[in-house]
């Protein structure tokens, strides 16, 4: 596949893989922590606090995800052009103004500003971070014969293990009666360290800049790649989805037990869920089926999960659908991630990895700007309309897959290079 393609020069000036991916993963552990220690109350506090009506704080949260996987097409593209590490140290320094901003922030107008800024942060960040990681571990599995899938779900696992810390740090904050503010202040003062960790330990490696296409060339080869395109609609229907964890959750567990003050102990759930099981399923479906087969059936797990809230029973505070949900949610999330992920660099050539790797999370950004607005009108529908429409969506993204060409399992995929 075109994938495989490298070119010398970024061969040759590449980290060792092992010691760059344990940077890599460190980097998605300290990511996740600041910012899970602030989005999991940003609607109690867009809603509570600031007193927004529901359909705008849908928009409100659809609108910080479009600017961060709206605009990871943005991040890939100067990755693939200057190298990750002056694209990662710019994410960095916005996410601290971001949150400092948000810290204080009282109006629509200045919320709608420092989310923004937040958002557009990660999508310098995170596409250069992910990209570098997926060429890594192709790498890895060429000199090892480890799957990439394996090696992706460390990776995933380890940003989970921050999403874990994370609220559990917010949840301390607003406990000790520092509030929202002082949340906003943890994840900046926690970005701040991956700044100074970035500035001193991510490589400085030059780009040979002949091997490199031009961009209108690059976005016209990566914009008109059938098999990929059908991959980052796939993928977009996941996002929406997981989307909800921060729109619906929040309102399902509000009607089951009157608060929200039962969201820190389910995303603690989801992110054990992921820490404990994550490398061991991974493993399991790499070696069994291929990835296209992991991607449906992530999917197909999600809608399991929205259709079971309304079929779950409550359970003793009444907090056993929004767990269900949680659950099946992780667990197709973790089946569906790393094959998506190492798809991509079988689906595109190694020098537009970058942008191949923003465009996946641009498609799905705009469908959660659009999905989510809608999602925040439905929360006052009748909970079987809610829930059926929102398990149709993943539903749909799993036939989307099927349409992907047929892959052999990781494993075999490495034997045969």
């Amino acid at each position: 596949m075109t994938g495989r393609r490298e070119s010398a020069g970024t061969a040759r000036e590449a980290p060792a893989p092992r010691a760059y991916l344990r940077l890599l993963t460190t980097t998605q552990f300290a990511f996740n922590t600041g910012f899970y220690a602030v989005l999991p109350y940003l609607a109690g506090h867009l809603g509570e606090g600031l007193g927004m009506a529901g359909w705008l704080v849908g928009l409100v949260l659809g609108l910080r995800t479009f600017s961060q996987q709206g605009l990871f097409v943005v991040g890939g593209a100067l990755t693939d052009r200057y190298g990750p590490r002056p694209v990662v140290l710019a994410g960095c320094v916005l996410r601290i103004a971001g949150f400092c901003w948000l810290a204080r922030a009282a109006t629509t107008a200045t919320v709608l500003g420092a989310v923004l800024l937040i958002g557009f942060a990660a999508a310098l960040f995170s596409p250069a971070v992910e990209s570098e990681t997926a060429r890594a571990a192709v790498a890895h599995e060429r000199a090892t014969g480890t799957p990439r899938a394996q090696v992706l779900a460390v990776f995933s696992a380890a940003g989970q293990a921050g999403a874990f810390v994370g609220p559990l740090l917010g949840t301390l904050l607003l406990f000790l009666g520092g509030g929202f503010p002082a949340a906003c202040l943890a994840g900046a003062v926690v970005f701040t360290g991956v700044l100074a960790g970035h500035a001193r330990l991510m490589p400085r490696r030059p780009r040979v800049r002949p091997t490199v296409p031009e961009p209108a060339a690059t976005a016209r080869a990566v914009l008109t790649d059938g098999p990929f395109l059908v991959l980052c609609l796939a993928y977009s229907t996941y996002l929406v989805s997981y989307n909800q964890l921060y729109l619906a959750l929040p309102a399902e567990v509000e009607r089951a037990t009157g608060s929200q003050s039962a969201l820190g102990v389910l995303f603690a759930l989801s992110s054990l869920l992921v820490v404990a099981a994550q490398l061991p399923l991974t493993r399991w479906a790499a070696g069994r089926i291929a990835p296209r087969t992991a991607l449906v059936a992530g999917l197909a797990v999600v809608a399991g999960g929205f259709a079971a809230v309304p079929l779950a029973p409550g359970g003793p505070a009444g907090l056993l659908p929004g767990a269900t949900l949680v659950v099946l949610l992780t667990l197709g999330q973790m089946l569906l991630v790393p094959a998506a992920r190492g798809l991509v660099p079988d689906l595109v050539d190694d020098r537009r990895l970058g942008l191949a790797t923003g465009a996946l999370s641009s498609v799905s950004g705009l469908a959660v700007l659009l999905g989510s607005a809608a999602s925040g009108t439905l929360l006052g529908a009748p909970e079987p309309v809610l829930w059926t429409v929102l398990a149709a969506v993943p539903l749909a993204g799993a036939g989307l897959a099927l349409r992907l060409p047929g892959r052999t399992p990781a494993r075999e995929r490495a034997g045969k290079t």
